[in-house]
């Protein structure tokens, strides 16, 4: 699809992948970008420079896709839509019947709106959650959904509904798998915060890092410009339908991503390490070679130069609203 001149709708515009997809879109001859967000996770100061450009706004009627009426008032006279709207892990565990109507619910709510509206390209973001542990490597599109979460049910059904509307009324555009991603706006505080950010908490204090079990468990870390960037390949891609892994290929564990940190901080402490907790996947690695193919998007910032932009984004952010106990 050539997106010049084009009007695109950004459910979730103001969370930590939808606002990078935002910066994205307006480094293109766009012609608008909206921003729909019900601000559960998302925040303004993500926004706030993006709002500056004259092609961008925020709807400002509301931002909720369970409130019908306003989303598709909100997809009016627009191109394309990327869908990034979802609750997260373990908010899916912990509520799942908040997860049913946001993911599920809302989901079909986002394709329904986009058949009436005559919606030209939908961009979904699924997970690599839909294929659970690895049962061979690295795990192609064509891998069985070996997932065992609410969430990933959630994300498979939201795949599923999709193909379904693109069989019986033509509407096109990808579903993207995105593996572990990382990046400057992801929560440093409260209940849902990555393990990176737990290390790096720990390290300020002085203490040693945790690593629960014996850290092997091993992911595939993609920073977040990097995936909002496939948002944008994904857009301007001629497949009319599809599946795509969003990641490096590489595989980390958490015992080498504590030592990386530990490494760019400067920090002399040793790893503590604990008994195995509760985890929802222990081994996970995506094939990125279809994403490239048929996208044409590649993956650019490596593991180190990814963590060294992070540290330095949540220095400065915490300096400005202060100390992390000041928000807990």
């Amino acid at each position: 699809m050539d997106i010049r001149g084009k009007r695109i709708l950004v459910i979730g515009g103001a969370g930590l992948i939808g606002s990078h997809v935002v910066e994205e879109l307006l480094k293109e001859d766009i012609g608008e970008v909206i921003i729909y967000d019900n601000f559960c996770r998302g925040t303004h100061e993500n926004i706030e420079s993006s709002l500056k450009d004259s092609r961008c706004r925020l709807f400002d009627i509301g931002g909720d896709i369970l409130q019908t009426d306003i989303l598709e008032a909100a997809m009016k006279n627009a191109d394309a839509v990327v869908h990034l709207a979802a609750l997260w892990l373990l908010q899916c565990y912990e509520f799942p019947r908040a997860a049913f109507d946001v993911n599920i619910r809302g989901m079909f709510n986002v394709l329904e709106a986009c058949v009436a509206n005559n919606i030209k390209r939908l961009v979904f973001s699924s997970s690599a959650s839909v294929y659970g542990d690895a049962l061979e490597e690295p795990m192609t599109e064509q891998h069985a959904y070996n997932n065992w979460t609410f969430y990933g049910a959630t994300k498979i059904s939201g795949e599923h509904m999709f193909k379904a509307f693109h069989n019986r009324y033509g509407l096109e555009g990808v579903c993207l798998r995105y593996m572990n991603v990382y990046g400057p706006r992801q929560d440093y505080r409260g209940t849902y915060i990555a393990v990176m950010m737990k290390i790096l908490d720990n390290i300020d204090k002085g203490i040693p890092p945790v690593v629960y079990g014996d850290g092997s468990q091993s992911y595939d870390f993609i920073y977040v410009s990097d995936v909002a960037r496939a948002n944008v390949c994904a857009l301007q891609a001629e497949v009319p339908f599809g599946f795509y892994n969003v990641g490096r290929g590489i595989k980390t564990s958490i015992k080498d991503l504590a030592a990386l940190l530990l490494k760019i901080t400067g920090s002399k402490m040793k790893i503590q390490y604990e008994p195995a907790g509760q985890t929802f996947v222990t081994n996970r690695v995506g094939d990125p070679e279809a994403a490239e193919r048929d996208l044409g998007f590649k993956w650019e910032t490596d593991l180190e130069s990814g963590l060294k932009k992070l540290i330095d984004w949540r220095k400065e952010h915490m300096q400005h609203h202060g100390s992390r106990r000041d928000f807990s």
